[in-house]
């Protein structure tokens, strides 16, 4: 099961902020994130790990309904690589 951002503002309403305050927080973050990868920046949180922007390249592609050839457009991708931290955490409580 997922864990949702109505998930998120209700943990942190639980540690004492008010509802509002809960809902406003978890926004301005993500709000900051997006912005950031919007301007093609990395995100860093430490101890959580780093979304990168990569660009891809135009590429040749197959339409896999008809299998015509066909070019893919360049674009913009987010990717996530989690800190060594959380890695370990991860990995620790699986065994």
């Amino acid at each position: 099961m997922a864990v949702t951002k109505d998930d998120i503002v209700a943990r942190i309403h639980e540690v004492g902020f008010t509802k509002k305050q809960s809902v406003d927080l978890v926004e301005t973050l993500i709000e900051i994130i997006k912005r950031n990868l919007e301007k093609g920046e990395d995100v860093l949180v430490s101890g959580f790990g780093k979304f990168c922007v990569k660009s891809k390249k135009e590429r040749r592609g197959r339409n896999p309904a008809t299998g015509d050839d066909l070019t893919l457009r360049g674009r913009r991708v987010i990717t996530f690589k989690c800190s060594g931290k959380l890695r370990n955490k991860i990995n620790s409580e699986a065994a």
